[in-house]
């Protein structure tokens, strides 16, 4: 068994999964967190598996997650924020208290969750946060407004707090994935049309929730889960690991046209690609 412990959070299914099943696996006592019980049974069927009921967009449901896996190890050596979800819909059909939710899982839950963690770290004189964000946080595309908002702000978020806690032994790094095969496809193109798949963006609305669907498909460009929960177990074993890693190759490249080409360029292929 391996001695260090993980809290997951989104363990549900998809890539929080895929991560799951491979610390467990390389002998890691791993906690997965999520609201849905009967998603997280995997966990309790494995010795060294358990699984914590987590809203981490509510803070009494973060503080007992947290203080369950404290007093039943005495530890936390792996904090994976994984947990999150995108709010599709053009700015102008998005009502803000909609926004506020997005910010409250994808941002605010994951820094308090960070919060709750960071002294047990600090007193271990080492642990490592690993933030799941996405290249989303470095791109833009017509109706994710407030998801990629989101994204951007978590990439600034992880960048201070890995120079804030270097000094006390804590790694933060920031996993960036790309277009990966989960239910995030065909979620984000039914959230697509549900917010603005009638008025003025109807048209490309459907085109782009579309476009989701053949991109996520089994036929589609999308890479699988696994390629990002090796990443994650290689950030988590590296001594000194990288600030972000990005996951699939082909999504740093996209990354790399970004940095290089003019804006409207960038515009120009993101409207080809999700049209």
């Amino acid at each position: 068994m391996n001695e260090k412990v993980a809290l997951i959070t989104g363990a549900s299914g998809g890539i929080g999964k895929e991560i799951a099943e491979k610390m467990l696996n390389k002998g890691y006592k791993v906690y997965g967190a999520s609201r849905t019980e009967q998603k997280l049974q995997y966990l309790a069927e494995r010795e060294n598996g358990d699984y914590i009921l987590l809203d981490v967009a509510d803070e009494k449901s973060r503080e007992r997650c947290v203080a369950e896996v404290l007093a039943r190890e005495s530890r936390l050596d792996i904090l994976i924020n994984n947990a999150g979800y995108g709010l599709l819909g053009a700015v102008e059909d998005i009502e803000l208290d909609k926004a506020r939710e997005q910010f409250d899982v994808n941002l605010f839950g994951l820094a308090e969750m960070s919060r709750l963690v960071i002294p047990k770290m600090r007193e271990q004189a080492s642990g490592k946060i690993i933030n799941i964000s996405s290249i989303a946080g470095k791109t833009h595309i017509p109706f994710g407004g407030w998801y990629i908002a989101s994204k951007h702000a978590l990439e600034g978020l992880s960048d201070v707090m890995r120079n804030e806690l270097k000094n006390f032994g804590i790694d933060v790094v920031i996993i960036e994935p790309g277009a990966i095969k989960t239910n995030w496809g065909d979620i984000a193109a039914e959230n697509l049309l549900k917010h603005s798949g009638d008025g003025f963006y109807a048209e490309k609305a459907e085109k782009q929730a579309q476009a989701f669907k053949e991109m996520y498909s089994d036929n589609g460009m999308a890479a699988e889960a696994d390629q990002v929960a090796d990443t994650v177990i290689r950030a988590v074993e590296s001594k000194k690991p990288s600030p972000r890693y990005t996951v699939p190759k082909q999504a740093g490249f996209m990354l790399f046209l970004l940095k290089i080409l003019p804006d409207r360029a960038v515009d120009y292929l993101t409207d080809k690609i999700m049209n």
